[in-house]
């Protein structure tokens, strides 16, 4: 079993891991795709999971039509997100508080990596009230592919100064845990959709139900 002292440094994903922030996107994407004509299932919008936005747009294009109009879609599912924060906030994903607690306590090492890009990010951590928790961001905006490329988290373990076998990753997507794979970390996935890919299992090194659990895990 996988104990804190295993690793050098935590590198944490954001959407589905430390917030719940895929609920609130799909619920934009469902209401913007309702007012252009066209219908969003959930499985769909949970396919766009983990994905810059570069992807999440070739999906949609390949999804509605060449003639689908992005722009539109961009704005009107950017309204409704806000209009829902603003409303409902951001959820912190369970077991969270109680790792960072932790992980304070035995003064190990963290930083947030995300293909989210920075200014969303760090308003996605402001409505959830996190907005202090992470001193190290590594976005999108920072390397020159996103994940499932490697480079997120190569350029957090630099920042971190730890080597990237030294730094353990948790990530709830598939395109995560390839990225984490392809960088050479040891991964923890935590899914936040179902069902789950049996290749995303095969690639990871340990499997949690959620982020309280894997704390009691290597806590123990």
């Amino acid at each position: 079993m996988l104990r804190l002292a295993d690793c050098s440094a935590v590198i944490f994903d954001m959407d589905g891991l430390v917030l719940d922030t895929e609920s609130t996107y799909s619920i934009a994407w469902q209401q913007a795709a309702i007012s252009m004509g066209y219908d969003f299932s959930d499985d769909f919008c949970l396919s766009l999971s983990g994905l810059h936005y570069q992807d999440v747009e070739k999906n949609l294009l390949a999804f509605c039509g060449a003639e689908f109009d992005l722009q539109t879609f961009n704005r009107l599912s950017g309204e409704c997100w806000r209009d829902h924060v603003d409303v409902h906030g951001i959820n912190i994903k369970h077991g969270f508080s109680e790792l960072l607690e932790l992980l304070v306590r035995h003064k190990t090492p963290y930083c947030l990596a995300t293909n989210s890009r920075a200014v969303n990010a760090l308003e996605c951590l402001e409505l959830a009230g996190l907005k202090e928790v992470f001193s190290m961001i590594v976005s999108r905006d920072h390397v020159q592919h996103g994940k499932p490329e490697p480079d997120i988290f190569l350029k957090a373990a630099e920042l971190l100064q730890v080597d990237i076998d030294r730094c353990l990753v948790l990530e709830d997507s598939h395109t995560g845990i390839v990225a984490a794979s392809r960088a050479g970390a040891v991964s923890v996935f935590i899914p936040s959709t179902a069902p789950v890919d049996p290749l995303t299992v095969e690639l990871c090194d340990l499997m949690m139900d959620d982020l309280a659990q894997f704390t009691h895990a290597i806590r123990a």
